[in-house]
């Protein structure tokens, strides 16, 4: 035998033998497959739904709880003539076929099996939920019942022994307790009817209405008790306090009081009602609202009881400070008038302090008013309060701002006597840079600081005539003074340049004699000389002999720059 014939042989072994393999597994799953569907026939017939049928029937069921056990016996009964035996039978016949290996014919049954008894087995255990709950509903309802009666009775008994604390809600509380009297007569009717269902639903209805009169009822008392006793002792007193308040002179205008003390009555009518409706929810909400209303009513009377001894202990303190800063300022407007008439004031300061001056009267005839109306029992006394209070802050804002009006034109004075000594000043320094250069004996002055110093005694001669004025403008003459101060310095400096200037001409035009016969050093220092002489032009002079002399000795200028300065520091 070839190889390949060997291999083939063996390849047939191999499937066979899988395929025997795989016939056993097969039939070995249809088999506990088969087993299963015993086991759940084997169940349902172990429920024993006909003894519990049977039991059933003897308890005279009606009602809905006869119609529940009829549906659900039809259900059980069609089960056990009709869909186990059928299953029943496709098992015996898959187990049949499963042993003769017809295992595809066997598979169809088992499916066919199965689609059948999922559905009943559960169909089954359902029932016998049913007909447990329908053996148990009796006695289940007769406990309940009992409970629930106690439940009740100890209710109405505290409804009727606390009646009095319920107020307009009693009716519809013993309405209510009527209602579920009915329900339980119902309820006890339908069980000796053996309609336990119904029975059941009635019992469940008696438990809420017990529930939600058990957590209403400490509500309503308490909420009968509020409109009843708090709130009417609240308004007695906030009446009887609001009329002892008007004969002490008290007055209130914040709100009518009496008109909201009626609208709460109003209120609290309307809260009646809606105890007696027993909306709990909607009453609590009412009830909070006219709380607050009270909780107004009273901080207004204790606002203004609170307000009365401040404006009792504060009314000289307030009298006092009014006409102490009164006088104070009709005293500083006085001044600034006085100041006016030879000072510029260029901050609008009469103004201002006569507008707080009209200011202060006007706190002066507020205070008059107020006072009256305490006396005639027409002042508002918190009103009075937060109006003397600012009184006093703005007095004391006002005092501020005019002792700092006082102090800046008390300065005035000194300002004209810095500026007549500081144009003294001003004058000499001019005067002395002019001599100065005048003893310097140069051919002339550029027209640079000409101009400069034409403009300096211009500008002082300005602030002389300025300062000779009847009204005086210091803060303008102050600002002109700055300038000034500037420019003088600025003609120093410039008289500096000029001289230093020309002295080092004179002496760069001595040394570069040496060079005689450099024909660039000469024509500088015929450029030079001309400059010096003729155009006054000192500082274009120096640079233009100092560039010669550079060129032909280098460092020969910087040298004698640097003698130039150390002689002049020493002097």
């Amino acid at each position: 035998m070839s190889s390949l014939q060997t291999l083939i042989v063996i390849a047939i072994v191999i499937i066979i033998f899988v395929l025997i393999a795989l016939l056993l597994w097969m039939n070995r799953k249809q088999l506990k497959e088969l087993d299963a569907i015993d086991q759940k026939i084997a169940t349902i017939k172990g429920m024993q739904l006909d003894r519990d049928i049977t039991r059933l029937d003897k308890m005279d069921l009606a009602g809905e709880s006869l119609t529940t056990l009829n549906t659900w016996k039809k259900s059980f009964q069609d089960a056990m003539t009709n869909k186990i035996p059928q299953v029943e039978k496709l098992v015996t016949e898959a187990g049949k076929d499963s042993a003769s290996y017809r295992l595809f014919k066997a598979r169809k049954s088992i499916r066919q099996a199965q689609d059948i008894i999922l559905p009943t087995f559960e169909d089954a255990k359902n029932t016998k939920d049913v007909f447990s709950e329908l053996l148990e509903s009796n006695r289940e309802n007769q406990v309940q019942y009992d409970a629930l009666l106690k439940t009740y009775r100890s209710q109405r008994k505290m409804v009727l022994a606390d009646s009095f604390d319920y107020g307009t809600a009693l009716d519809q509380i013993e309405d209510d307790l009527a209602e579920m009297e009915s329900d339980f007569e119902e309820a006890k009717n339908l069980s000796s009817q053996g309609d336990h269902v119904e029975a059941k639903r009635v019992l469940s209805k008696i438990k809420i209405a017990l529930a939600n009169l058990d957590e209403q009822l400490p509500k309503i008392k308490a909420a009968h008790h509020q409109l009843e006793t708090v709130f009417q002792d609240q308004l007695r007193e906030l009446a009887d306090a609001y009329r002892k308040m008007l004969s002490e002179k008290y007055s209130i205008t914040e709100v009518n009081f009496l008109n909201e003390i009626k609208g709460i009555h109003d209120d609290i009518d309307a809260s009646r009602s809606l105890l007696s409706e027993l909306k709990v929810q909607a009453l609590n909400e009412k009830n909070k609202k006219i709380a607050t209303k009270i909780d107004a009513l009273y901080g207004i009377l204790t606002k203004e009881y609170k307000a009365r001894p401040f404006v009792e202990k504060n009314r000289e303190k307030v009298f006092t400070a009014i006409n102490r800063q009164q006088i104070a300022s009709q005293q500083l407007v006085e001044k600034l008038r006085h100041i006016d008439e030879s000072y510029e004031l260029t901050h609008g300061e009469l103004d201002k302090s006569k507008r707080l001056t009209k200011e202060i009267t006007n706190m002066g005839h507020q205070f008059t008013i107020d006072t009256q109306n305490i006396a005639d029992g027409k002042g508002v006394y918190s009103e009075i309060e937060n109006s003397w209070i600012a009184m006093m802050e703005r007095l004391r804002k006002i005092a501020e701002e005019e002792q700092e009006m006082s102090q800046n034109v008390d300065g005035l004075y000194d300002s004209e006597s810095v500026a007549i000594d500081s144009v003294k000043q001003f004058k000499q320094e001019v005067s002395l840079v002019y001599r100065r250069l005048k003893r310097r004996h140069l051919p002339g002055s550029p027209e640079s600081f000409i101009q400069m110093y034409t403009l300096v005694v211009n500008e002082i001669k300005k602030v002389s005539q300025e300062l000779d004025q009847v009204r005086i403008n210091m803060e303008k003459i102050s600002t002109e003074l700055i300038q000034i101060s500037d420019d003088v310095e600025r003609l120093k400096r410039e008289a500096d340049d000029i001289i230093n200037s020309a002295n080092l001409v004179e002496l760069t035009m001595t040394y570069s004699n040496k060079f005689a016969d450099n024909d660039a050093v000469k024509k500088a220092q015929q450029a030079a000389t001309q400059m010096y002489q003729v155009d006054f032009n000192y500082k274009e002079a120096l640079d233009t002999i100092a560039t010669a002399i550079e060129k032909v000795e280098p460092g020969s200028y910087q040298r004698l720059e640097n003698a130039y300065y150390s002689e002049l520091s020493t002097k």
